[in-house]
């Protein structure tokens, strides 16, 4: 079998690939409802890790690593819980919540 690079690894786009490149079993399921999720959680793990200075075989060994992290995340955690994405930390402007409402 080949090593794998960080050149190949470069190259993938998709959630599958990126699985399929580590040979990390998953359930499609979990991928299909979660995929932006769990590949935006998956790049902030990897950001963390780069100023870290590791070897090519070191990287993608963290870069697997964080992959199995953020999956798991996904696995018992949903969208709205982990609230990646800025939409799910902005509140509407012309909003009020029933909690915001005081009771004279």
């Amino acid at each position: 079998m080949m090593s794998k690079t960080l050149a190949e690894f470069n190259q993938l786009t998709d959630a599958e690939q990126f699985f399929d490149f580590f040979d990390l079993t998953y359930d499609p399921t979990i991928v299909n409802v979660n995929r932006l999720h769990i590949l935006q959680k998956f790049s902030r793990l990897m950001q963390q890790l780069d100023t870290n200075g590791f070897d090519e075989a070191e990287s993608l060994n963290q870069y697997c690593l964080a992959l199995q992290q953020a999956y798991a995340l996904f696995q018992s955690s949903n969208s709205l819980e982990q609230k990646l994405f800025k939409v799910f930390n902005e509140k509407p402007q012309n909003l009020v919540l029933l909690t915001e409402i005081g009771s004279d």
